[in-house]
């Protein structure tokens, strides 16, 4: 699922279920970071874990530990991008070389509606009505927490570049469904606009980050990659 929104340069890694964090072993130093996580958490930070060093196979990299930076950012091996995600059963890796790309986010959710509140707190108001236009042509889609998945995404890119917090009021994210295909798979593409000054690629100010998203087994899939200028 994931590796259908990113471009060929990109690994991407993928589990469902609980398999991937069964099998799979942390290093002493992400375990030491787990000594009062539940469960449920240590679940979801080794199968994640395992997808990352499975992508790390894949580029000819060393598997290693990936630990939590500034804001909780996973610090990759030198010479790699990338960026992670978990929800219920599902987890997912992608990494790239950085002479590939700049930077990449991807994001997973389930595909249910927003708690109550959430969408409020942001959503702008040019969002809430695209959103109305696109739940009026396929009210089956929860859009409310595609947008959100979309600005996580968008967070998740912008972070490595700047160092600095994204407030979700600050990208403005147009999303667009693609054409549909008779099947159970939606998907379509999305631009956000950057409402504070952006990261400077190549010495050009990057306004807006594009993506894309899909719709698929129950979960809400988005990616954002940042090209070389």
């Amino acid at each position: 699922m994931m590796e259908e929104l990113l471009p060929e340069s990109v690994v991407a890694v993928e589990s469902y279920g609980d398999d991937e964090a069964a099998a799979a072993t942390l290093y002493p130093e992400e375990q030491a970071l787990l000594t009062r996580a539940v469960e449920k958490r240590r679940r979801e930070f080794t199968a994640v874990r395992s997808c990352a060093r499975r992508a790390m196979e894949k580029l000819g990299v060393p598997p290693g530990p990936v630990l939590p930076g500034e804001r909780g950012a996973p610090q990759w091996p030198s010479g790699l991008i990338g960026s992670m995600t978990h929800c219920d059963g599902y987890s997912a890796a992608a990494l790239a070389r950085a002479t590939d790309l700049v930077s990449l986010g991807i994001d997973a959710e389930p595909h249910l509606p927003l708690p109550a509140g959430v969408f409020d707190a942001v959503a702008l108001p040019t969002e809430v009505d695209r959103l109305d236009r696109l739940g009026a042509r396929t009210p089956a889609v929860h859009w409310d927490r595609l947008l959100f998945s979309a600005k996580e995404s968008v967070y998740k890119a912008w972070f490595p570049l700047t160092r600095q917090w994204l407030d979700f009021s600050e990208a403005d994210i147009d999303i667009v469904q693609g054409p549909a295909t008779g099947g159970p798979v939606l998907s379509g593409r999305f631009r956000a606009q950057l409402l504070v000054p952006g990261p400077l690629v190549g010495g050009e100010r990057v306004g807006a980050f594009d993506g894309r998203w899909t719709l698929q087994r129950g979960l809400v899939a988005t990616a954002v990659t940042v090209p070389r200028a």
